[in-house]
């Protein structure tokens, strides 16, 4: 996808906003990121061609930054922790869109929010594109990534709890899974994939299995799973043994480094196709 002008980047936290901004510039677009105060790098200002900085809950003014910077597709990019919402409330501040917006919402969950918002930018003419588009590059392959082999235990356990992380995930509570000797150790809630890494490894004593999959009703525009160096910190650090993720569902940030990192701690790296297709 070359070309076409420009696009708006919606910007949260974590590093998937700069993978899409370097993605979108080398396909050609100009980007104009809208970028939330507390939650974006402010490094992000570097890697586009132009930037607006809004307050989470501002949805006028992230319509009116769009518009203004002559938008007509969109990418949406990092997040927003619940954690740090609840420990920082003066992060969001609602003008009078943002408040109609949030009483409308059935629940707050990760995907009903995020959807909502999807179809609330398509609603003012702005299309929303999915991430793959200028991450495709990223998507995690099938099978093993670098030379550690996971052993036959260790795919009975992607085996055993396969189903089970997809049933989570249809629930919309979590992507990740931690799981050793076919018990369950961390389900991934509200804290995120690194800290329920790091609460399974604990449990488990080391040596444990994360699984990390594609919700079934996840909306393909927004919100791919994604692991990176933060994601082999807290693998580091749980002892865990394997990393499976779902192929060309995933993106995988700094894949060379990553991959690097977890063969030099012993941790397999594991592209699981689907559902149907796991170990």
């Amino acid at each position: 996808m070359a070309g076409g002008g420009t696009i708006g980047l919606v910007a949260g936290a974590g590093r998937l906003p700069f993978e899409l901004a370097r993605g979108a510039r080398g396909a050609g677009r100009r980007v104009a990121a809208v970028a939330f105060t507390g939650f974006a790098d402010p490094a992000l200002a570097g890697e586009v061609d132009a930037i607006a900085w809004i307050r989470l809950g501002e949805l006028g003014a992230l319509f009116d930054a769009l518009r203004e910077a002559g938008a007509r597709e969109v990418l949406l990019a990092g997040n927003a922790p619940k954690q740090q919402l609840f420990a920082e409330p003066g992060l969001v501040r609602l003008d009078a869109r943002g408040a109609a917006f949030l009483g409308a919402l059935r629940d707050q969950s990760d995907d009903r929010i995020l959807r909502a918002l999807a179809d609330a930018l398509e609603g003012e003419g702005l299309r929303v594109v999915s991430q793959a588009a200028y991450a495709g590059a990223l998507l995690a392959p099938a099978g093993v990534l670098g030379a550690v082999a996971p052993s036959e235990a260790q795919r009975a356990d992607v085996a055993w709890a396969w189903p089970i992380a997809k049933a989570v995930g249809r629930l919309d509570i979590g992507q990740t899974l931690v799981v050793k000797d076919r018990a369950v150790l961390a389900v991934e809630a509200i804290e995120g994939t690194d800290a329920a890494i790091r609460r399974g490894g604990a449990l488990g004593r080391g040596g444990v299995v994360v699984i990390k999959i594609w919700k079934p009703e996840q909306d393909p525009r927004f919100d791919y799973p994604t692991v990176g160096p933060d994601t082999l910190a807290a693998l580091v650090d749980a002892g865990a043994a394997l990393l499976a993720v779902e192929a060309g569902r995933t993106l995988v940030l700094a894949r060379e480094a990553l991959v690097r990192a977890a063969d030099a701690a012993g941790i397999a790296l594991l592209g699981v196709a689907d559902a149907e297709d796991a170990p």
